[in-house]
């Protein structure tokens, strides 16, 4: 097949939107931390776009979409980017390269969340290569490398398993291995700049329309749907989160704009499967539930710092069983549940489950074999100063 000229074009648009959804996840976190750690919230997430992309075309690439290896693992017959070219069906093999290298950036990013304000750097970058080869190449070579859930017939459009659920789950076990933050629970740790935190949340909601538009590798219908079943279902998180908060007190633009990610989040395995009417309710249930999780982790007192669990791990959760109740085939060629495809369900179902398993239980391997040997965190009074000064010296004041 030909290159089509219009399919590159739209393909190298949509890599350099969702690239900005890395600063963009810094900047989202950087507004919920105390000022003395904002600098170090926004700079891991350019330090793990970094990370990732040497780690992507040396290995992770290959890893993710080589040769399938026993249904799990990528070949390294791509290693170094060895036999990835500028030709290709449709687009340039190379740019499908950087397309997905950029999900695997957003996705370290992400993870950021269960360490926030008390991880060492160095300890973040060994963790960043570690984590991306063992828990986001394996995730991206079984969604949509040939690995066993592609077999299996698992619908994934644009990553609720391979992004948010491994990322989600990953944060929470990462959370649980590192310990709370020093005062959590005694002493306010409130976002101290919400307004940091908007503008992170307007470039995550307009890099998502690349982010699952774009995963139809193509200009067409399937992208345009994709397009808009993401602002629809963002719409209805903000909007649902919104008022759930409400409910307790003042709705928060913090709550409204966290919603938003939620609804983002649900939609995105679903998004080439399933309609407009549909993203109503995937957002709306995602924004209440996410909102929900947050209430139960802080209940449980869980120093999950920003909530990636709640919102992405959780919101990629229901996103992935939300694929598997509304997909119709008027769409995405496979019907759901509710048009009488229960075994779609429990594909979703069972794919989710693993994803969750595996995600959480290798980060929390891993997160422990660096803190017995390197150690995850920094010493008390490293995080009493705050990372900006402690790990990176310098300081918003300054």
């Amino acid at each position: 097949m030909a290159l089509d000229t219009g399919d590159t074009a739209f393909i190298l648009i949509c890599t350099a939107m969702v690239m900005l959804m890395t600063p963009g996840v810094g900047l989202f976190y950087g507004g919920m931390v105390r000022n003395k750690n904002v600098i170090s919230m926004i700079a891991m997430s350019f330090i793990a776009f970094a990370i990732v992309t040497i780690q992507w075309v040396t290995a992770g690439y290959s890893l993710a979409f080589g040769p399938d290896i026993s249904g799990f693992i990528g070949s390294l017959e791509h290693f170094g980017l060895n036999g990835v070219g500028l030709d290709g069906e449709g687009i340039p093999d190379m740019l499908f390269m950087v397309f997905q290298l950029v999900f695997a950036g957003v996705t370290l990013a992400i993870l950021t969340s269960g360490v926030a304000e008390r991880i060492k750097l160095s300890s973040f970058i060994v963790l960043g290569v570690l984590w991306t080869t063992l828990v986001y190449d394996p995730l991206a070579h079984w969604a949509w490398g040939g690995g066993w859930a592609s077999q299996l017939g698992a619908l994934d459009f644009a990553g609720g398993t391979v992004v948010h659920i491994s990322s989600g789950f990953g944060a929470l076990a990462l959370a649980l291995v590192i310990g709370k933050r020093s005062g959590f629970g005694k002493f306010s740790m409130e976002a101290e700049n919400v307004t940091l935190t908007l503008v992170g949340g307007a470039l995550l909601w307009f890099g998502w329309f690349a982010f699952n538009s774009g995963s139809a590798l193509a200009a067409n219908g399937l992208a345009a749907n994709a397009f808009v079943v993401t602002n629809i279902s963002a719409a209805s998180g903000a909007l649902t989160w919104m008022l759930a908060s409400w409910a307790k007190g003042k709705p928060s633009s913090l709550g409204m704009v966290s919603g938003a990610v939620a609804g983002l989040v649900a939609i995105t395995p679903a998004c080439g499967f399933v309609g407009p009417m549909a993203a109503i309710v995937i957002g709306g249930i995602a924004g209440v539930l996410c909102y929900r999780m947050l209430l139960f982790r802080v209940k449980k007192g869980l120093d999950e710092s920003l909530d990636a669990w709640a919102i992405h791990g959780m919101g990629g959760l229901w996103g992935a069983l939300a694929t598997g109740i509304f997909a119709t085939a008027s769409i995405g060629g496979v019907n759901g549940l509710i048009y009488g495809n229960v075994h779609q369900f429990l594909i979703q179902a069972l794919d989710a489950g693993v994803a969750i398993s595996y995600a959480f239980v290798v980060t929390y391997i891993l997160a422990k074999v660096i803190d017995k040997t390197m150690g995850l965190r920094v010493t008390e009074t490293e995080e009493y100063v705050g990372l900006d000064i402690s790990q990176h010296g310098e300081s918003m004041n300054a």
